[in-house]
């Protein structure tokens, strides 16, 4: 067992800027859920109520550059091929990783659409501001809102599943789906 050296996909397994890029977005969003439902539990008085919120914003802007940087890392290197595994398994894999990636856009553009209601930018950790794009829509934060908690929690959910498909494919298939994404080298057949 060696680690895999190279930064780009091969035709066996994931480069580590892929690697990098997935578990940095994992972690984030899996941190980013309960942080949404203890801002939630927030009132106007409590003394987090100005920093909590701050951070949340700000992770979660961090994430969508992560998740334009996926998507163009994604479209411009090409994925290991698949391992093998019956038709029906085969599409619901693509099915969920699509499921997921339309959920952080979802997630991601309707958090933003919630911080910009009121018109004023999103400060990112004091480092740069996103501006207020779309503002002036009837009920926006009450949309967004809802909006955004049914996609992220419809999200960590199926994030979820993904990672118990993840660990059924490494324990009971005993392949390299799970070792692929630690960057744990697959020699070639």
């Amino acid at each position: 067992m060696a680690l895999n050296n190279r930064i780009l996909n091969d035709k066996h397994n994931y480069g580590w800027g892929f690697i990098a890029i997935h578990w940095l977005m994992a972690l984030s969003i899996i941190g980013l859920y309960p942080l949404g439902l203890y801002i939630e539990s927030l009132s106007y008085y409590d003394p987090e109520y100005r920093t909590i919120p701050h951070i949340h914003k700000s992770i979660g802007m961090l994430v969508m550059f992560a998740l334009a940087l996926r998507l163009v890392w994604r479209t411009s290197n090409r994925a290991p091929e698949e391992l093998p595994q019956p038709k029906p398994l085969a599409l619901a894999t693509k099915v969920v990783h699509l499921l997921l990636y339309i959920l952080m856009v979802v997630s991601l553009v309707s958090g933003y659409m919630i911080s910009t209601a009121d018109g004023r930018p999103i400060d990112v950790f004091g480092w740069f501001s996103v501006p207020a794009y779309a503002t002036g829509i009837e009920n926006q934060e009450d949309i967004a809102g809802a909006t955004h908690w049914y996609s992220t929690t419809v999200l960590i959910v199926l994030a979820g599943l993904h990672a118990l498909a993840a660990l059924k494919h490494h324990f009971i298939n005993k392949d390299a789906t799970l070792t692929r994404i630690f960057g744990i080298k697959q020699e070639t057949p």
